[in-house]
């Protein structure tokens, strides 16, 4: 027997949602989806976004933008150049406190 995996279900623009989830996930995905609910609410409620399709594809675009942020954010913070830079400035600050004379 295979066992089955467990379902939460999810609230959009006050449309439920049946999703299969590890327990161990369920949490992350209900806040994830309370994110994506406000966002849509927030494009439906404006007014300048009508049809429920594309208030959903404008927030996963939107939500998408939001990502590739991040991600070529977090790419700039782990240049190896830039970490090396950082602890090398590091060292001089330390050893500027340990020696305050030189």
């Amino acid at each position: 027997m295979s066992k089955k995996t467990p379902t939460v279900t999810l609230t959009i623009l006050n449309k439920d949602y049946i999703i299969a989830c590890p327990p161990e996930e369920q949490n992350s995905l209900l806040n994830t989806a309370q994110q994506l609910n406000a966002k849509m609410r927030r494009l439906h409620d404006s007014g300048k976004v009508t049809g429920t399709d594309r208030v959903a594809v404008m927030a996963a675009l939107n939500l998408a933008h939001e990502l590739e942020i991040g991600k070529q954010q977090a790419s700039v913070v782990s240049d190896p150049d830039l970490v090396n830079k950082l602890i090398s400035l590091r060292h001089k600050i330390e050893n500027i406190l340990e020696n305050p004379e030189n």
